[in-house]
């Protein structure tokens, strides 16, 4: 595949797979006709890749309203992200504008996705993070130069969206799984299961993702296998998700741990990659 260096991920996300790019790529098929991530998160995988035809897919509707922005309206996009400044004050009034719904449902697509870019770029340690209404509550960063206005990466993206055949959709991952033409290669990375109690993080979105969403997840990705379909998946290597896949190909890595509020706990875990491919 004929790929710009400069299409990479243009926010930073939990459980982004920039680290993992080489194990990753090492286990891909060897001919990627079409692709779709249904858990497109940053989107490490499609940007490294550049499919020509891809489905991408994510259940958090401001992570593809920011995606949707980037191809459609990127010169308004980068007006709009200009306008932000990096101080405490306009981070929380920025944060807050989700607490009346109905005011935040009536700002544009472009206010939107700007508001996510910034808040991602200021907040603590680029984590995205909502409450159980769904509103943004990840505190603030005090970073002296974050790269609010990325020009040239986000020019890059809506270039590459806008020359591929790529479908942008937010719904049930099941759904998306569903209506897959039989030649398609799939890359899964849903939120994790979690290795002890106190690293459960799945406020992705206000549902979270618990143990029955992971056995839905094996469900569709059975019926995949029977669909002749190649997937790809990655989650934590605990002993119930080497169970519930012990009928694929389980790969161990190691992969940093980066999302922890005390940083001599970001260390190395093991995670996994199953495939239903030699």
């Amino acid at each position: 595949m004929n790929t710009n260096t400069k299409v990479a991920p243009v926010l930073k996300w939990v459980g982004g797979k920039r680290q993992l790019l080489n194990e990753l790529c090492e286990l891909l098929p060897k001919d990627i006709t079409s692709y779709c991530e249904p858990f497109v998160g940053g989107g490490a995988l499609l940007f490294a890749l550049q499919p020509q035809k891809a489905v991408i897919n994510d259940i958090n509707q401001d992570l593809i309203c920011v995606y949707e922005t980037i191809k459609d309206n990127v010169d308004e996009l980068i007006e709009e992200l200009q306008k932000f400044k990096n101080t405490e004050k306009s981070f929380y009034r920025v944060r807050a504008q989700d607490r009346n719904h109905q005011r935040y449902e009536k700002l544009s697509n472009v206010k939107k996705a700007a508001r996510i870019l910034y808040l991602n770029k200021t907040c603590f340690n680029g984590l995205y993070r909502v409450n159980s209404l769904g509103e943004f509550n990840a505190p603030y960063g005090y970073y002296k130069n974050p790269n609010i206005v990325n020009e040239e990466g986000l020019r890059a993206v809506s270039e590459y969206f806008n020359r591929a055949q790529i479908q942008i959709t937010s719904q049930d991952f099941a759904k998306v799984l569903e209506e897959l033409d039989s030649d398609t290669f799939v890359y899964l990375d849903p939120p994790y299961d979690p290795v002890n109690t106190t690293s459960n993080f799945t406020n992705y979105a206000k549902d979270g993702f618990i143990r029955e969403d992971q056995i839905k997840l094996k469900q569709c990705c059975d019926e995949l296998n029977k669909r002749g379909i190649k997937f790809m998946l990655s989650n934590s290597a605990t002993d119930f998700i080497k169970d519930l896949y012990s009928n694929y190909n389980v790969t161990i890595v190691k992969a940093k741990q980066a999302i922890n509020s005390v940083g001599s706990k970001r260390g190395s875990v093991d995670e996994v990659i199953i495939r239903n491919y030699e």
